[in-house]
């Protein structure tokens, strides 16, 4: 897994959090090689809990790059979650305060100086009661046709029986299966170009939502189950 670049707080939580990853967990990741190995990317997943950032974050690692959260604002004002986040090279989001164009703006900066920027289009955990996807907010589609970069779709499963919603503390036993499965980039380039309209946002959003949850139900149809939390 790369190390330049992660920042000295950023690679010191990997480097603290790993261990448990590996005693506690059974991680099966795949698709990796959809994963550009340079440029600008978008990886957008499905959000299931806390959990779900310590899984993308590991996936995007072992597909050779290092991310760049894209996170609310607050978390940079929480201590030790502040250090990590700025050491980091993060990207905050300040919510309702500004248009959102400009609350993309430095996450389209990063895209265009070939930065791997890692989001949750959802926004916040599914309310789904059987934890599909909810409808997706229009920022990782707006990100992805400004910055002309490839969305690459990313499907989580098993972080909700890890660390459920509300939970502060993780269900470390019995050991948990968590999946991160990755599939072909979202074609997004018949958009490129136009004016960023509702209805060029929402097509572009819709696409993505949909290719996650093209590969969160091969996911649970092969075997993880249709559990939820």
């Amino acid at each position: 897994m790369p190390r330049r670049g992660r920042g000295f707080w950023f690679s010191l939580a990997i480097d603290v959090l790993w261990p448990f990853v590996v005693l506690f967990v059974r991680l099966r990741v795949r698709g990796k090689h959809h994963v550009p190995g340079n440029g600008g990317v978008v990886l957008a997943f499905n959000h299931l809990s806390n959990a779900d950032a310590v899984a993308a974050v590991v996936f995007a690692l072992m597909s050779n790059r290092v991310p760049r959260v894209l996170a609310k604002a607050s978390l940079w004002r929480a201590p030790v979650v502040g250090w990590i986040m700025r050491s980091g090279g993060h990207i905050p989001v300040e919510r309702g305060t500004v248009k959102a164009s400009e609350a993309l703006r430095p996450a389209v900066e990063a895209l265009r100086e070939g930065q791997c920027v890692m989001a949750f289009p959802e926004g916040t955990f599914t309310t789904d009661p059987d934890n599909w996807p909810m409808k997706g907010k229009s920022g990782v589609a707006r990100m992805a046709l400004e910055a002309r970069v490839p969305v690459v779709p990313v499907a989580e499963w098993g972080t909700q029986d890890l660390l459920p919603k509300g939970s502060l503390l993780p269900r470390l036993l019995p050991r948990k299966k968590i999946e991160v499965v990755a599939g072909a980039p979202v074609d997004l380039s018949d958009l490129y170009g136009r004016e960023l309209t509702a209805a060029v946002l929402d097509e572009a959003t819709r696409r993505v939502m949909d290719a996650i949850t093209t590969m969160l139900t091969g996911i649970r149809s092969a075997g993880t189950g249709s559990r939820s939390a």
